[in-house]
This record gives C-alpha cells, sequence and structure tokens, in this order.
C-alpha cells in the first residue's frame, strides 16, 4: 500500500487537477444521487422552503466539515451525505412525521459523535487485511466502470466520445485526460444544447429550523436504521478508499466532526452527512494529482464548491441534475479508472490473500442487499469471513503508533 510523503510547497501548477478532481466528485455527486433527497422531500410532503432547507444545510455542512478535516489533515477528506441513507428516507418519511425524523436525525448523528470519540471504530478498520480492502473498493467500484460503457447503449455518440478521448488523452497527455474529458464533455453538450440554463436564477437560499420531537417509533424506524446504514454504507469503504490510497488520518476525529457537524444541521433538515466512498475516490487516486501530498488541495476544493452550491440551495443543485444521465455515468467511470486499476493490483498482490480478496471483489460488485444493508458491508464480511477460514486467524489491530497519537493537524 503507497505512503504519503511530507508535503511540500504549493505552487500554482499543482492547483489544476486537485480543482477538477473536486468539481468532478461534486458534479458526479449532486447529478448522481442528489434526486434520492428530492424525491424524499416530496414523500414527506415538504414545502419548497423545507426542501430549499434540506438542500442548504446538508451542502453547507458537508463543505465545511470536509474542506475543514482536508486543511487541518493535509489529506483528502471528502465528505458527503449518506446516499443510502437518503434512498432509505424515500419510503421512511412517507410514514413518519417530519418533526419526529428531524429528532432521529439528531439521536443518530449524536451516535456518531459517541462513536467517533470512543475509538472503537479506528480500531475495526485497523483490522482489515489491506488486499481485502482493495479487493472491496475495486467491487464497489465496478459498477461505474460497467456504466462508463454502458451508456454507449443509451446515447453511443456522447458516451464513445467520452472514451475516444480518454484514450487518447491518455496516450498523448496522460495527466489531463480527466481534465481533458471534461471540458470536451461541457462543450459538446453545451453546442448540442442539451443543458438548458436560459431560466438559470441564483437565488439564496435559507435554513428553516425544525423543532425535533421524539418518539420511540421514529427511534427505531428511523434513527437506529440511519446510523446502521450509514456507518456500514458510507464510513466503512469510505475510511477504505483513504487507506487504499495510503492515506493514515485516524477515522476517530473525521467519524466525531462529521456527527457533529449532522448534529449542528439536523434541525435545518440535514439527515446524516459522512466521509465519501466514490466520489472520494475521485480525489484520493493519482489523477487527482501525481504526489500524494498535493491531494488534499481536492478535498478544499470540493468543499468550497458545496458551500457555493449550498449558498445558492436548489438552484446550482438543480443545474447539476440537469446534465444528461450517460454524461455523468460515463465521467465518473472513466475519473475512477486510475483508482480501480490500482485496488485490482492491490487486491491481488499477495498471493495469501489473493482469494479472500477476489471473493471481497465479487460480492461487493454482486451488491448483496440483505436485511436494508447494502453490498458494501456484505463484501467486506465476505472478505473477512473467507480471509479468516483461509489464513486461519485475522491481522490483530494494529498497535497505536505515535502517528495516532498525534494531533490531526501534525500527522
Amino acid at each position: 500500500m503507497p505512503s504519503v510523503p511530507s508535503p511540500s510547497p504549493i505552487r500554482w501548477s499543482d492547483l489544476t487537477h486537485p480543482v477538477v478532481a473536486g468539481l468532478i466528485s461534486v458534479i458526479v455527486n449532486y447529478g448522481g444521487t442528489f434526486i434520492l433527497v428530492f424525491q424524499a422531500a416530496k414523500a414527506a410532503g415538504l414545502s419548497p422552503a423545507l426542501t430549499a432547507s434540506w438542500v442548504w444545510s446538508i451542502s453547507i455542512g458537508v463543505g465545511v466539515t470536509g474542506l475543514a478535516l482536508s486543511w487541518i489533515s493535509r489529506e483528502p477528506i471528502i465528505t458527503a451525505w449518506s446516499t443510502p441513507a437518503a434512498a432509505f428516507l424515500v419510503t421512511a418519511l412517507a410514514t413518519t412525521p417530519y418533526a419526529e425524523a428531524v429528532g432521529a436525525y439528531i439521536v443518530s448523528a449524536a451516535a456518531f459523535v459517541v462513536l467517533g470519540l470512543s475509538g472503537w471504530f479506528e480500531r475495526v478498520i485497523r483490522m482489515v487485511p489491506p488486499g481485502v480492502a482493495a479487493g472491496l473498493l475495486a467491487g464497489i467500484l465496478l459498477q461505474f466502470g460497467v456504466k462508463a460503457f454502458g451508456g454507449m447503449n443509451v446515447d453511443p455518440l456522447l458516451a464513445g466520445l467520452l472514451v475516444l478521448a480518454y484514450v487518447v488523452l491518455r496516450r498523448c497527455a496522460a495527466r489531463y485526460a480527466v481534465v481533458g474529458i471534461l471540458v470536451l464533455g461541457l462543450a459538446f453538450l453545451l453546442a448540442q444544447d442539451r443543458v438548458d440554463l436560459s431560466g438559470l436564477r441564483l437565488e439564496l437560499a435559507g435554513p428553516v429550523l425544525t423543532l425535533p420531537a421524539f418518539s420511540l417509533n421514529a427511534l427505531l424506524s428511523v434513527a437506529l436504521p440511519l446510523f446502521l446504514i450509514t456507518l456500514t454504507g458510507q464510513y466503512m469503504p469510505g475510511m477504505l478508499v483513504l487507506r487504499n490510497d495510503g492515506f493514515r488520518t485516524s477515522a476517530n476525529p473525521i467519524v466525531a466532526a462529521t456527527g457533529l457537524g449532522s448534529l449542528l444541521m439536523a434541525p435545518f433538515g440535514a439527515h446524516a452527512f459522512n466521509i465519501a466512498a466514490i466520489t472520494a475516490a475521485i480525489c484520493t487516486g493519482r489523477d487527482a494529482h501525481e504526489d500524494p501530498s498535493k491531494r488534499w488541495i481536492a478535498g478544499v476544493a470540493a468543499g468550497a464548491l458545496y458551500i457555493l452550491v449550498g449558498v445558492f440551495g436548489v438552484t446550482l443543485a438543480a443545474v447539476f441534475m440537469a446534465f444528461p444521465a450517460t454524461f455523468i455515468t460515463t465521467l465518473a467511470g472513466l475519473a475512477l479508472l486510475g483508482t480501480m486499476g490500482g485496488s485490482l493490483a492491490n487486491a491481488m498482490a499477495d498471493a495469501r490473500t489473493r482469494e479472500a480478496s477476489l471473493i471481497a471483489f465479487l460480492a461487493a460488485a454482486a451488491n448483496i442487499t440483505m436485511l436494508g444493508i447494502g453490498g458494501a458491508f456484505w463484501g467486506l464480511v465476505a472478505g473477512l469471513v473467507a480471509h479468516a477460514v483461509l489464513n486461519g486467524r485475522l491481522p490483530p489491530p494494529a498497535a497505536a503508533s505515535a502517528h495516532a497519537s498525534l494531533p490531526l493537524g501534525k500527522r
């Protein structure tokens, strides 16, 4: 697993790639999954003002926590709203009063603060063998790679153009491949008049306070599932993404900080935000910057862009969602190719853990869903069980090192 060298001075030339990586991660997040938030708001019968407050709260919260954590740690800590939790809320909010749902958000967020302060989550992360973690990440990302080429069935001209441009740029100017396909794709869509910006009006969004209500029903039917879904579907793979690319920031302050942010923003509608997984992989790999010590800039850039979207509420989120689905999926898949290739190489590198890593890869790629828990968790379980059976035991948790005991900003 690669190690991250000490930071070196930042030059203007160092900004292009990480800033673009941050931009792509934001586009993919809003364009790919944000529709779930609007669907959940509709299911809850929320007014436009409450819906805009939800957008404001999660965008500002995600932006501030990601920017602050990346700046302090000098590592690309990409935060995001919990996508599987938003999918869960599409059905849960249809039968739960909104005030009680806000109360459940607060309980779930407080549980994450306690989890981060306890140090338990970091110890669990350290027990995962590197090969299994790499296999899990490759399996999670596989569907994005497949969708990048599957877009040719829907929009062959757009998808084919992006794929061809990516390959040509990889041959001629490898560092600018991802930047190039982003610019080329946007120019192609604008030339075809497929992104209608004529009605765009930048309107400031504002928070709307909802006083929480607490009930046993909401605690069991919303807070508990929200906590488990976010923990297994977001925090676990998100931390493994960081580890796979050689970053060593402890999970504890990340879980505590994002939990605290969720706690503060819950009364304004934020359901949960956390460390990102898929969109984080766009910012932690080589395409973000050849020098790992410069990739934290992508986290700061993504955070700033989230804050910008939050300030203008639904307006800018709607712009990203106006991009054709084929553009979003192809852009994401191609931007993640390098990470997928590196993950597969790491997963297969050690012959002793190769089969367990392959099992984690296939199980995660199958996207098994049981008990309301998604494929990332079951892929990890399958890989760990296979590793324990094939190798006799799990590796012991790493002993607390001087690195882990240092304050976040000095690691």
